[in-house]
């Protein structure tokens, strides 16, 4: 069962992380968490949002949130890519799918001409209480980030 809106968030829900880390929603309690999945490291689309994410980050810190970035991807993947793009946030693991499967983000694609599982670029945003409060699927990466940022700040009260 994935989570809805004005749902809490499963405090269980932890996994691999960048630094060395296992982390999930609930360790930021008291923060708002911008969750951002996305289908694989170094590909343009996933490349450009996360530096748009990157860019925006004094804004997100200054509305009280986190941005966390999930992929099915290594760890390993995840520090390499961070590192090549100065992301200033950690990247989540989720080489078992348990965000995914939480969230709802594994959908059949058409890559090429064939149906492949992926995610679904998704994200959620969750209040300092853990509850999910707005959640944007199929997204485009051009103005994404500022649809985020509008909502974040709606939600802040800034």
């Amino acid at each position: 069962m994935s989570i809805a809106i004005n749902q809490p968030v499963p405090a269980d829900l932890r996994v691999p992380a960048t630094g060395d880390q296992t982390l999930g929603p609930a360790d930021f309690q008291g923060r708002i968490v911008v969750l951002y999945f996305y289908p694989k490291d170094n590909t343009p689309g996933c490349t450009n949002e996360s530096r748009d994410f990157a860019a925006s980050l004094d804004a997100f810190q200054e509305a009280g949130a986190v941005i966390l970035g999930v992929s099915r991807d290594s760890v390993k993947s995840h520090e390499n890519f961070r590192t090549k793009q100065e992301l200033p946030f950690d990247l989540l693991s989720d080489g078992d799918e348990t965000l995914c499967n939480a969230f709802d983000v594994i959908k059949m694609k058409n890559m090429y001409g064939k149906q492949v599982r992926g995610i679904e670029r998704s994200t959620f945003l969750i209040d300092a209480d853990g509850v999910l409060r707005k959640e944007w699927r199929k997204v485009k990466v051009p103005g994404h980030v500022d649809e985020v940022l509008a909502a974040l700040r709606e939600l802040a009260g800034s």
